[in-house]
């Protein structure tokens, strides 16, 4: 039997405003355990929460930028569950009417495009963390409180190719908003999957399994596949009606297998109720217009890449596929190159070197050098193959960046002195005088030899005045 997957995803992200939704505690990351805490985020009796005016803009840009729904009357409500990490035993989310509506995002898997339905985001407060030692738990209240945007998507997928894209899709979005730093490693941006499965050609919706708090791409796709792969086996085995419940699971990143932690909740089980402490949110048209002027998202950036600069819709992808990549590029412009250079030597020469921890935030070669590497290559300083050799260079020695010095010690500067270049003509035909009457009797062929061992003796020399000058030589 053949199966479809059906997957949908909750995304949380983690808003980088400097001070918590509901009180004026700090958001910085990494501090001492309880450092960043006060009566309001510990859940104290008579605290009265407070929203943060940032949290609601933050959620209104992203609102723009996916092209949603924005509800100008929104509440909070109560959500109604006790976990050691949540001490007011409710957390403050939406339900009913969230800040952002119905809106979608485009993806392509396999040069194939695909429309994701979003069906909500809405604004919530994040719970503590628990840190298990040993025999002892311990929590840590600092990301109590702090800002969330959980966008739940519609079960629009149907693979795990289909949710990577759309999750980087969406990491892109935060990080060209500044919303978000959506910093996956410290749980700025962390996803729950929710995985079903169906006979090909059945409509239904079978139960569904949520896999929690993954924050790795990597770890995401392996955790679905695996859950697919085990519910099918469930299936065709007979047993699916005791294997696959409503439950929420945890993947085993060691092992690469999903493992049951607690039976899944229905939205009836949180007994939500409005917040009677939070007075309804009213946005007003002001607020809403000065949110709402947000910067060019990355789609938008493609194809101006591509009408403005010409490049090839390949090459604009790539640039765009996420912040740092722009920065550098729109960088490198700013040294009067032509963006094909830029293209060329960022993503094929460059990027080709990165291994490891190596990536284009952290890279050795900034983004003003490899421009003036380009520059010396286009205007005839050096070749492209003393480029790719002063590349070498920079990237194995960043803290030297005098790339005058480094083509005057390695002798890279390209000969363009016509009578230099003649010189060397005239012995390379010199010793080929056979050759040299063949080509002359229509043996054309043969020139490419005599630039070869032009070349060869004159390290640097101009590939085109070699052209023109032999030429000329040839004919004589």
């Amino acid at each position: 039997m053949n199966f479809e997957t059906i997957i949908g995803l909750e995304v949380h992200v983690q808003l980088n405003t400097k001070t918590k939704i509901f009180c004026s505690c700090p958001t910085s990351f990494g501090e001492h355990p309880n450092k960043n805490v006060c009566p309001t985020c510990l859940g104290l009796p008579g605290a009265l929460p407070v929203l943060n005016k940032e949290a609601l803009k933050k959620a209104i840009s992203f609102a723009t930028a996916i092209k949603a729904e924005i509800n100008q009357n929104s509440i909070f409500a109560r959500k109604n569950y006790f976990y050691p990490d949540l001490p007011k035993a409710y957390q403050i989310s939406q339900f009913d009417i969230p800040i952002v509506g119905k809106g979608s995002l485009d993806i392509e898997v396999n040069n194939i495009q695909k429309r994701i339905g979003i069906t909500r985001a809405h604004l919530e407060e994040d719970a503590g963390k628990n840190i298990h030692d040993g025999a002892f738990s311990k929590i840590d209240l600092n990301r109590a409180c702090t800002p969330l945007l959980e966008i739940v998507s519609e079960p629009d997928m149907r693979n795990s190719d289909e949710a990577i894209a759309y999750l980087k899709k969406l990491h892109s979005i935060v990080r060209f908003l500044g919303i978000s730093d959506a910093n996956m490693q410290e749980g700025s941006f962390r996803c729950d999957a929710n995985v079903s499965i169906r006979p090909v050609g059945d409509y239904a919706l079978y139960t569904r399994v949520e896999i929690k708090n993954l924050n790795s791409f990597r770890f995401i796709q392996k955790a679905i596949e695996y859950e697919v792969q085990r519910q099918i086996q469930a299936w065709e085995y007979g047993n699916y009606a005791e294997e696959v419940y409503q439950e929420t699971r945890l993947f085993d990143t060691a092992k690469g297998i999903t493992k049951s932690m607690r039976g899944k909740e229905e939205s009836a089980d949180y007994r939500y109720f409005p917040d009677p402490d939070l007075l309804p949110v009213f946005i007003p048209d002001s607020l809403l217009q000065e949110a709402s002027n947000i910067p060019e998202m990355p789609d938008e950036k493609q194809i101006r890449y591509i009408k403005e600069y010409g490049l090839k819709e390949y090459d604009a992808h790539v640039l765009t596929s996420n912040l740092e990549m722009v920065h550098y590029f729109e960088e490198m412009l700013t040294e009067n190159i032509t963006p094909q250079g830029a293209v060329r030597w960022l993503t094929s020469e460059l990027l080709g070197k990165f291994k490891g921890e190596v990536n284009i935030e952290n890279s050795p070669v900034k983004a003003k050098t490899l421009a003036r590497l380009v520059q010396y290559v286009e205007n005839g300083t050096i070749t492209g193959k003393s480029g790719k050799e002063l590349l070498d260079i920079i990237f194995n020695n960043p803290q030297n960046t005098d790339i005058d010095a480094i083509i005057q010690q390695y002798g890279l500067k390209q000969v363009n002195d016509d009578s230099a270049i003649l010189e060397i003509i005239a012995n390379v035909l010199a010793h080929n005088e056979d050759k040299v009457q063949e080509y002359r009797n229509g043996k054309e062929k043969l020139f490419g030899f005599f630039v070869g061992q032009v070349m060869k003796m004159a390290k640097g020399v101009n590939p085109t005045k070699v052209n023109e000058l032999l030429k000329q030589k040839l004919t004589m």
